[in-house]
C-alpha cells in the first residue's frame, strides 16, 4: 500500500502537481503571524518528548480528544506525556475529515520521516522513535526553524514585554520579529485585571497613568520601543470592530470610571474601545506598520472549565456575523484622516466571507497593491474546505494574486507543514481551474501568482 502522505498528496491533476513541485514546494516560509515562544527560540530549547512538543498547549488536539470521550486529565492534567500521547493516538482514527488528521501525518513525515498512519497499535513505537530523535541537536528550536526553511517568524507580544529574547536573536539567521498585541488594553470586563495591567504599564514605562492622555502617551512609548526592535506589525484579536460616533467625548469619562474600579455600561465600553483602537491605528500608521485584525472568535464559552483551567484551552467557537456598518465606519474614519495603514482583516465566520472581501475593496488607495488584505483562513477555517472557499471568494470578488498568503497562527514548532498544506491546496485550486479552461495554461503567469502568494507578496508587504 502506498504511503498516505506521498509526493502528490492533495494534488488531484497533472497541472496541480506541476505547479506545486515546480513553483511552490521549495520556497522559504514567511510565518508573519504565530504564537511561538521567543524564549524557547533564544534558548535553543530541545523538547523532552513527542508528547511535550506535540500536545502541550495544543487546544486543537484537546478539543478533539474531549469530543472522543477522553478524560480531561489526558488533555490538561498532570499525567505523563506518554499516556497523553496514547490517548491522542486513540483519537486520531476518529479525526478522519478533520485537518488534524492531515496535520498529524504531515508532521510525522516532515519532521521524523515517519510515514505510518498513527493508531493505538503503533503509538508506543512512534512515540519512542520520535522522542529519541528529539534529543538530537538538529531538533533544537533554532534548528527546527532552519530545517523547515523558515525565513521570518512574527511572534505575538504584549506591549509590556521587554523583548529581551528578540534582542538576543538579532544575529540568528531566521528573522524573529515581534508583533505588538495590545488586547489587554481593551479587557475592561474584569476591573481588577484592568487595574493590574495599568500598573504593569506604569512600571515598564516609568510613568504615572492618571488620564486617558497619559495612557496613550505610555502606549505610544511602548509602540516606539517595539519599532526600534524591528517590529513591523500589530495584531488585534477582537470579537468585532468597535465604533460609536461620539467616542472622543465619552471615552475620557469611561477611563476615569475604570481607574475608580467602576463597571462600564455597554455604551461606555463601546466608546472607550473605539477610542483606544483609533489611537492604536494612528500609531500603526505613523510608524508604517501593518495592522492585523483577527475578528469573530467567541471565547471561553464554558464557564465551568474557564474557572477551572483559564483561557485558551479549547472552549472557543465561531461568533456571530460581524457588523458591516461598524467595520465600514471605523475604516472610513481612518481613511478620511489619511491614517489608514496597511491592514489585514481575518474573518472567522464563513458567512461573512463575501462581505469582508467587498469591504476591503472600499479602502484601497490606488498606490499600494493589496493595501487592505483579506487574511488567510484562520482557526476554525484553517482547513481544506475553509481555505478553498477563501481562495474562491477572494478570486471572485478581489485580487487573489495580491494575497499575502498563509500563517501558522500556532504555538507549536511542529506546525510548519501547514504552509505546505496551504500551498498544495492553492496549487490544486489553480491547477483544477486551468484543467477546466477557466485560467490559461500560461506557466509564467501561474509561476508568478503562486510564488507571490506563497512568498514574495508577504516579504514586500511587511518590508522584511
Amino acid at each position: 500500500m502506498a504511503n498516505f502522505i506521498h509526493p502528490d498528496f492533495a494534488l488531484e491533476g497533472k497541472t496541480a502537481k506541476k505547479l506545486y513541485h515546480d513553483y511552490a514546494e521549495k520556497l522559504p516560509i514567511v510565518d508573519f503571524h504565530c504564537h511561538l515562544s521567543p524564549k524557547l527560540v533564544a534558548n535553543n530549547h530541545k523538547f523532552e518528548s513527542l508528547g511535550q512538543i506535540w500536545l502541550e498547549g495544543d487546544h486543537y488536539k484537546w478539543r478533539a480528544m474531549r469530543t472522543n470521550g477522553i478524560d480531561e486529565k489526558y488533555c490538561t492534567g498532570d499525567v505523563s506525556f506518554r499516556d497523553k500521547f496514547q490517548k491522542w493516538a486513540e483519537t486520531v482514527p476518529y479525526t478522519i475529515g478533520n485537518p488534524l488528521y492531515h496535520w498529524t501525518h504531515l508532521e510525522l513525515a516532515r519532521y521524523f520521516n515517519i510515514y505510518e498512519v498513527l493508531s493505538p497499535a503503533n503509538a508506543g513505537k512512534i512515540y519512542d522513535q520520535a522522542t529519541e530523535m528529539l534529543q538530537q541537536d538538529e531538533f533544537s528550536t533554532q534548528n527546527i526553524l532552519k530545517t523547515m526553511n523558515v525565513e521570518v517568524v512574527g511572534t505575538t507580544d504584549d506591549p509590556i514585554d521587554s523583548l529581551e529574547y528578540h534582542k538576543s536573536l538579532k544575529g540568528f539567521s531566521v528573522k524573529i520579529r515581534p508583533t505588538f498585541r495590545p488586547d489587554n488594553l481593551l479587557k475592561t470586563e474584569n476591573g481588577q485585571f484592568f487595574l493590574d495591567y495599568i500598573k504593569k504599564l506604569e512600571s515598564v514605562s516609568g510613568k504615572s497613568i492618571k488620564t486617558l492622555h497619559d495612557l496613550i502617551e505610555v502606549v505610544d512609548q511602548r509602540h516606539a520601543f517595539f519599532d526600534s526592535m524591528g517590529c513591523r506589525a500589530s495584531d488585534h484579536g477582537l470579537d468585532r470592530i468597535y465604533y460609536t460616533k461620539n467616542f472622543r467625548v465619552e471615552s475620557e469619562k469611561a477611563f476615569t470610571r475604570l481607574l475608580a474600579g467602576e463597571t462600564l455600561s455597554d455604551e461606555e465600553t463601546e466608546s472607550y474601545r473605539t477610542f483606544i483602537m483609533y489611537e492604536l491605528c494612528k500609531m500603526n500608521h505613523k510608524r508604517g506598520w501593518v495592522q492585523q485584525f483577527h475578528l469573530g472568535a467567541m471565547r471561553n464559552n464554558n464557564t465551568r472549565m474557564f474557572q477551572k483551567l483559564g483561557a485558551d484551552v479549547g472552549f472557543d467557537s465561531i461568533g456571530n456575523s460581524q457588523d458591516a456598518i461598524k467595520i465600514s465606519r471605523f475604516l472610513d474614519l481612518l481613511d478620511s484622516e489619511d491614517k489608514l495603514t496597511k491592514t489585514i482583516l481575518y474573518n472567522l465566520n464563513p458567512a461573512d466571507n463575501e462581505m469582508f472581501v467587498t469591504m476591503l475593496g472600499n479602502f484601497q488607495d490606488g498606490r499600494t497593491p493589496g493595501k487592505v488584505q483579506y487574511g488567510a483562513g484562520w482557526w476554525f477555517l484553517d482547513q481544506k474546505t475553509g481555505m478553498e472557499k477563501h481562495l474562491k471568494d477572494l478570486s471572485a470578488l478581489g485580487l487573489l494574486a495580491r494575497f499575502v498568503g498563509m500563517v501558522t497562527d500556532s504555538r507549536s514548532f511542529l506546525s510548519y507543514p501547514r504552509h505546505e498544506y496551504f500551498r498544495r491546496i492553492l496549487c490544486n485550486h489553480l491547477g483544477n481551474e486551468v484543467d477546466k479552461g477557466m485560467i490559461p495554461n500560461d506557466q509564467e503567469l501561474l509561476k508568478t501568482v503562486i510564488q507571490d502568494i506563497s512568498y514574495n507578496n508577504s516579504m514586500k508587504y511587511f518590508g522584511f
